[in-house]
């Protein structure tokens, strides 16, 4: 608490010269376009913005690799795209279902999706996080190699790590998905650590980290997939007789009624996993951009409304910043928890033999 007081004032020493700026001549100034601003940090891209200096965009080009029907493959960097965002005849949409996304430009006016196999911003989060967590993970790894049961716990990081697996295994994945939670574990920990640490690093505004990942709904439909998946194939034979055949009255299995619920309650669960993630890390993203926009917005008003409103913005930064690091934990855990719901209800027998056993 009192290095948060340390640094409130510093910050606002940063920002009230702004504030405080007055021209001696009326000079027109481009409105802020908050909305442009959220969207360009939420949305997906062929560059990653590293950093602006003066009037000097530095940023990463990332390849660009596409597949169209009619020209066949074009490679070519994203640089090219800098000044219209068109090149050899491709052309980044501005609006309609491919918003943000290349277009084959056809020789009668319209355009065409091609096939799309660019590194962009959100793939390459996704790899600087995976490389991350790989390193995280053999980190800790090499320390269990190196030391037996008789030695004292860890401490500092592989402590806490040991310290976070304990708990997830034994509070969430073994009351969850029952006897069989040792085969389920390795993938269940992995989820949850990938989703932690993507939205830790979604958090930070310094490359490499800063890619919006688990606010790309394609990334959270991939990983509720990986649960659809594992709980459809992996169901043993009571799973799928409570679904097609359950246990009730016949007027409610014929017609099927009831089965077709349980049908739709299927690809209900992924969908619910899929949104809820996506939209609670959209959320704050963009809360936490427009409370920055203010900063800006309102030093164009005077010193005495910018002043106040620049302290009060920097305050509900504070507050939101420290809100979304709980946000990205409990994201994770949620996300985690009922995906070891969905595999232990997979395996309805387990739970009798356990009911009978207690």
């Amino acid at each position: 608490m009192k290095r948060l007081l340390y640094i409130l004032p510093l910050l606002l020493l940063c920002v009230l010269p702004v504030c405080a700026q007055e021209s001696s001549e009326p000079v027109e100034e481009e409105a802020i376009d908050v909305k442009g601003i959220i969207f360009e940090h939420l949305k997906d891209s062929y560059h990653w913005h590293i950093i602006t200096i003066g009037e000097k965009e530095v940023s990463l080009h990332l390849p660009v690799m596409l597949y169209s029907k009619v020209s066949g493959w074009h490679f070519f960097s994203s640089r090219n795209l800098e000044e219209d965002g068109s090149y050899d005849g491709f052309h980044i949409a501005q609006e309609g279902a491919f918003a943000g996304k290349l277009v084959e430009d056809m020789p009668d006016g319209t355009f065409r999706k091609p096939l799309d196999l660019s590194l962009t911003k959100v793939a390459l989060g996704i790899i600087i996080n995976s490389l991350l967590l790989c390193v995280i993970v053999l980190c800790t790894a090499r320390w269990y190699k190196h030391h037996d049961e008789t030695d004292n716990a860890p401490g500092g990081f592989v402590g806490l790590m040991e310290f976070v697996i304990a708990m997830i295994v034994d509070d969430v994945i073994k009351p969850s998905v029952g006897k069989e939670y040792k085969k389920y574990a390795p993938l269940l920990l992995t989820i949850f650590f990938f989703i932690l640490l993507s939205n830790l690093m979604g958090l930070i505004p310094i490359f490499p980290a800063g890619a919006n990942v688990t606010g790309n709904i394609a990334v959270t439909l991939f990983l509720a997939l990986i649960t659809f998946f594992t709980v459809n194939v992996f169901g043993n034979r009571e799973y799928w007789k409570e679904i097609l055949w359950p246990d009730v009255p016949i007027f409610l299995k014929i017609p099927p009624i009831l089965p077709v619920i349980e049908l739709v309650g299927i690809f209900t669960k992924p969908f619910a996993l899929t949104v809820r993630l996506f939209a609670n890390m959209t959320a704050g993203h963009s809360i936490i951009l427009a409370l920055t926009c203010m900063i800006f917005i309102t030093a164009k008003m005077g010193p005495a409304i910018g002043t106040p409103m620049t302290a009060v913005s920097l305050l509900f930064m504070v507050f939101m910043n420290m809100l979304e690091l709980l946000v990205a934990y409990i994201q994770a855990y949620v996300f985690t928890i009922l995906s070891s719901i969905f595999i232990g209800l997979a395996h309805p027998e387990e739970h009798e033999h356990k009911e009978i056993e207690n």
